[in-house]
């Protein structure tokens, strides 16, 4: 007996009525989907064309279908880094009338890679810290708003690429939970996931020699446990010191925003006599020069690409000799004089490579090197030319990366 088709979505596409729904995922279509890079799943994922963008489908039990759409919703009002929840399908059956499972929706998160592409790429011999201590940040982001993952691997992220470093994104929510609050026992039990999971995905990959070489995965795991104690003490712990020395507060608050957290509550305490304060942070919040740039000049880009941009528009105003004016102005010719023009300059059929922020980070980079190389400051517009025939051009398509199926690549069984 064949079911009625039930959409359960914020703002529902009517587009997705026309999709293969009596179908299995696995049996959909090719012209239905379109060719980016599969991480490896233990559901059946598919990415697919829908009014100009594309979404990713994953088949799934109606329950938890319905528990992650909902999750995935309070993280996005949460603000922490995940992919955006669609919606949730059920009701679906086969042209027989046989029930087939429900599937979970979210939107495809531009620019992102799943690690085994990353890998599959040409990369520099750092990648693999790089990516474990965007993981780190990731997992203390999620703990601070009481988000206990249950399940912290490499293969339930994403990352997109952050100035120099990475930005990780939670992909997977089906074991996580949200509380008020996690406990230490939480958070360690957490960790020790990861730091298991991420063991094994690296020994997965070097059996496929897709890992550089001379990597210690024992150590890489042991990284991420202390590049995460190593955020969490900084962002949690109290700090005491002689009512003299008031400037404290102000250097903390400083510390945090230099690792890119807003301090939204500090909680301040003498002892009975007066002599001593107590300082701790009650409430933080991660991108703190993300918004700072968002506020000057309307770019909504990742936390390490808008500290590179901060850093040349403070270039920009001292070149000038507008550090004495409002700040709102000079970002304003800065982002019409250097940064837009510099965008404009990609070809077209270039824009896919890498996101305008990430481009120009590069093109900055870029610049500096050959300026060192020919022993002259070279003009922006010249740098530009030369990354885009000497770099860009030869970059692999992050926006779309074609032909390359993470899934099928070298992988030893489980």
């Amino acid at each position: 007996m064949s079911q009625s088709l039930q959409i359960t979505a914020a703002s529902p596409d009517p587009a997705l009525l026309d999709l293969p729904w009596h179908l299995p995922l696995e049996d959909w279509p090719e012209e239905t989907l379109a060719a980016l890079p599969r991480g490896i799943s233990r559901h059946v994922v598919r990415f697919v064309k829908l009014s100009g963008r594309v979404i990713a489908v994953k088949e799934i039990g109606e329950t938890v279908a319905y528990r992650e759409y909902e999750l995935l919703r309070a993280l996005q009002r949460l603000g922490v880094p995940s992919v955006v929840p669609v919606g949730v399908i059920t009701g679906r059956s086969d042209v027989d009338g046989e029930r087939l499972e429900a599937v979970l929706v979210t939107k495809h998160l531009q620019f992102s890679l799943p690690y085994r592409a990353l890998f599959s790429q040409a990369l520099q011999p750092q990648t693999t810290t790089r990516l474990i201590d965007a993981l780190a940040v990731l997992l203390v982001r999620l703990h601070l708003t009481g988000f206990y993952w249950g399940d912290v691997s490499l293969s339930n992220t994403l990352f997109r690429r952050d100035a120099e470093t990475f930005a990780a994104y939670l992909v997977d929510a089906e074991t996580g939970d949200l509380h008020d609050r996690l406990s230490d026992g939480q958070r360690a039990y957490d960790l020790e996931v990861a730091r298991v999971n991420i063991i094994g995905e690296l020994m997965d990959l070097e059996a496929g020699n897709l890992l550089e070489t001379g990597i210690d995965t024992i150590a890489i795991g042991g990284r991420l446990v202390e590049r995460y104690e190593e955020l969490w003490t900084g962002l949690t712990d109290a700090e005491s010191f002689d009512t003299g020395e008031r400037w404290r507060v102000a250097a903390r608050i400083e510390r945090l925003n230099a690792l890119g957290f807003d301090v939204g509550e500090l909680d301040i305490t003498t002892d009975i006599g007066g002599t001593t304060v107590r300082i701790q942070p009650k409430v933080v919040d991660a991108g703190h020069h993300s918004r700072r740039l968002m506020r000057l000049t309307g770019l909504d880009v990742q936390e390490n690409q808008a500290r590179r941009l901060l850093n040349d528009l403070d270039a920009y105003r001292a070149a000038a000799d507008r550090q004495g004016e409002d700040e709102e102005f000079a970002a304003h010719d800065w982002l019409t004089t250097v940064f837009e023009p510099a965008v404009r300059a990609i070809p077209r059929e270039l824009r896919g490579k890498l996101e305008p922020a990430q481009v120009f980070h590069e093109m900055l980079d870029h610049r500096w090197f050959i300026s060192s190389e020919q022993n002259r400051d070279v003009p922006m517009s010249e740098a530009i030319e030369s990354y885009i025939q000497g770099v860009l051009t030869h970059r692999p398509d992050e926006k779309s990366v074609l032909g390359v199926d993470t899934a099928v690549l070298p992988r030893v069984t489980e």
